[in-house]
């Protein structure tokens, strides 16, 4: 069975887990009105996806 010859000192415990961190969602600006956007997303606020007027959905999507 394979055993650890020395103690992982704390420095190097943590410089690995540095590489854990939660980035923020990333975030556009929608061309149309401004608004700030998902990336691949229907702007929430005018409705419009890449320049294009989106019509809603009149059966609810499965």
């Amino acid at each position: 069975m394979a055993v650890p010859k020395r103690k992982t000192s704390k420095a190097r415990r943590d410089k690995r887990r540095a590489q854990h961190g939660i980035d923020g969602p990333k975030v556009n600006v929608c061309p149309a009105c401004g608004a700030p956007t998902r990336p691949h997303h229907v702007c929430p606020t005018c409705k419009t996806y890449k320049g294009r007027e989106i019509q809603p959905l009149t059966t609810p999507a499965p």
